[in-house]
């Protein structure tokens, strides 16, 4: 198991589709916790969501957010955020942030309808500043062994 170095872990969060699992904290306590598309912007961490949704209207009352995106096959890693989210509703924004997150988990040829769809009226862009970021790769691998060789 190793920490991966600042290169590493952002090229980690910017390869292919990976879902970011965000955590927030709903009114009573209770931790949410559900999958988001995302795309970086330099060290922030940016999504899209309703604004009437659990995850909106909890960032609303408490802006501290956790995030963890992970490689489940062998020998895994992941990296995990905390931070800050701060709400974006400036329309022009919302839209430039949802074509960027729908390009890349929709393609090209997809990014403006899925875009359009998720930059209507009631939806938001979300900006996670990290505090804290913890990251691991070959989780797995102790002693030059990997999980599932031996």
């Amino acid at each position: 198991m190793s920490e991966m170095t600042t290169a590493e872990y952002i090229r980690f969060l910017t390869e292919g589709t990976r879902t970011a699992k965000l955590a927030t904290l709903r009114r009573d306590g209770r931790p949410h916790v559900v999958p988001v598309w995302f795309v970086l912007d330099g060290d922030d961490l940016l999504f899209t969501t309703a604004q009437k949704s659990v995850k909106g209207r909890a960032i609303r009352r408490d802006p501290r957010v956790a995030a963890c995106i992970d490689d489940d096959r062998p020998p895994f890693a992941f990296v995990m955020i905390e931070g800050r989210a701060t709400v974006i509703e400036d329309s022009h924004a919302v839209l430039i942030t949802a074509t960027r997150i729908a390009r890349r988990y929709m393609g090209s040829d997809k990014a403006e309808e899925y875009a359009r769809f998720n930059s209507v009226d009631g939806m938001m862009a979300v900006r996670i500043t990290p505090d804290n970021i913890a990251s691991e790769d070959n989780v797995t691998d102790i002693g030059g062994v990997t999980a599932g060789e031996a």
